[in-house]
């Protein structure tokens, strides 16, 4: 099939491949996208976790708890500009909607839409931003928990909203589930731990692997053994309580979790970024 030069040059900025690999790898899958980002990680290409296919939408990520630490909520209000992000009423506006959902805790998105504020659905006031503004604003994330202890962590300037719950309440607690809070901003994971990582991950990066070992020319009987290995390397660099401890990398973030307490467990995190 005939590929663009225009599609070449999307999947070299998303990926920071080179031209002609990049349209090789669009010609070899039928100009599909996230196959070609693939393909090129199978023949060992350098490939950004950007995605520039997707629209890197504007807004704000609020994370509140309850006075008690018992519960949490997150939200991602979205518009169209940086210009509105920052804007002091639209902050404002997704507070509100913030305040409104740990208020209310809904189970899901769709129910918080429905929730009333001032006589008026929050669905009602999203459609009524859009008409001041002059923007598509949305509701973009909800998520909530309820835990013993829930630990809110807003970066960047309400670009990334974070929620750590653990199963035990003190101070010390709160202090360590910050740090965690803020190393879930900075790093990212996947999953809290090995076993919480989807199935479909696992297999992609085995597949990967596997061909990535055999571009290598790797002996046949070496390469299931080898790409074990390398995903034993992606779960200690990609699930939490195995990642290194960014604020003392001898220590990993269960061992940091257990020299405060051997009871005290990481529950669950959320992770919310702006144009995710």
């Amino acid at each position: 099939m005939t590929i663009t030069a225009s599609e070449i040059a999307k999947l070299r900025k998303t990926t920071g491949a080179g031209m002609m690999d990049c349209k090789k790898a669009l010609q070899e899958t039928n100009g599909d996208f996230e196959a070609a980002i693939d393909s090129l990680r199978k023949k060992g290409q350098k490939v950004s976790a950007k995605r520039a296919d997707k629209e890197a939408n504007e807004g704000v990520a609020i994370a509140l708890t309850s006075n008690d630490n018992k519960k949490g909520i997150i939200i991602e209000i979205s518009c169209e500009t940086d210009f509105v992000s920052k804007n002091s009423d639209f902050v404002e506006f997704a507070n509100k909607i913030a305040k409104t959902a740990l208020d209310n805790f809904p189970e899901n998105t769709e129910e918080l839409k429905s929730v009333e504020v001032d006589s008026m659905k929050i669905s009602e006031l999203l459609d009524d931003q859009m008409t001041k503004i002059g923007e598509k604003i949305e509701l973009s994330a909800y998520e909530k928990v309820e835990d013993e202890m829930v630990i809110p962590y807003i970066h960047m300037g309400n670009k990334i909203g974070v929620l750590i719950s653990m199963n035990k309440n003190n101070d010390d607690v709160e202090k360590l589930g910050k740090d965690v809070a803020m190393q879930v901003a900075a790093m990212n994971p996947v999953a809290l731990d090995e076993d919480s990582v989807d199935q479909k991950i696992i297999d992609k990066e085995i597949e990967i692997a596997k061909e990535q070992i055999k571009a290598e020319g790797k002996a046949e009987n070496l390469v299931e053994r080898i790409a074990q290995g390398k995903l034993k390397k992606f779960f200690k660099e990609n699930t939490l309580v195995n990642q290194d401890f960014v604020k003392d990398s001898s220590k990993t973030i269960k061992e940091v979790v257990a020299g405060v307490d051997k009871e005290l467990k990481i529950n669950s995190f959320f992770r919310v970024m702006v144009g995710e």
